[in-house]
């Protein structure tokens, strides 16, 4: 009996640890990883650029989002020196208990970007379509490995919601 308390109290520990560490992650000044942190409170206000191409080759971007004030780790594609940001797997069983955050710009687009420790007020517009999907999706591949389907796949997969397509624009 005592051996069934001693690891009945050891898994209580294990799984308290994660829920503790994602609780206090809230108040983190930004993300840690693929965890979602809290407000940023360092970095500096700085104007955007009208140019992004500074972040080709750089795979991830920091961001947070206003309501609520989560900050989180994105990839980035920079084409045309425009800045965007893909949510994949949103139709997918995994895509629609992780990906809250695409849900959440539809009430409120406005974000901060933080790169480099200088900060961006910003807003991610959705697209619904894009004149270069593929050249954009041919920077993903490069990048992350990504599978590359036909243009009209790409499309569809974009105007089904598949993914979600964003450009970082001005506020």
């Amino acid at each position: 009996m005592k051996i069934l308390k001693i690891i009945g109290a050891l898994v209580l520990v294990l799984l308290l640890i994660p829920v503790i560490y994602l609780g206090a992650m809230r108040f983190a000044d930004g993300p840690s990883d693929i965890v979602a942190g809290g407000p940023f409170k360092t970095g500096e206000l700085t104007p955007a650029p009208d140019d992004w191409t500074f972040l080709k080759g750089r795979a991830e971007i920091e961001f947070q989002s206003l309501d609520p004030a989560v900050s989180r780790v994105v990839w980035l594609g920079v084409l045309d020196s425009r800045l965007y940001v893909i949510s994949g797997y949103m139709n997918t069983f995994t895509g629609k208990i992780w990906k809250h955050w695409p849900r959440q710009l539809e009430a409120d687009d406005r974000v901060i970007l933080r790169i480099d420790g200088k900060l961006y007020e910003q807003r991610m517009e959705r697209l619904m379509s894009h004149p270069n999907l593929l050249g954009l999706m041919e920077i993903y591949k490069e990048k992350y490995g990504a599978g590359l389907a036909s243009p009209d796949q790409l499309n569809q997969a974009l105007e089904n919601g598949d993914f979600w397509l964003y450009e970082v624009v001005d506020r």
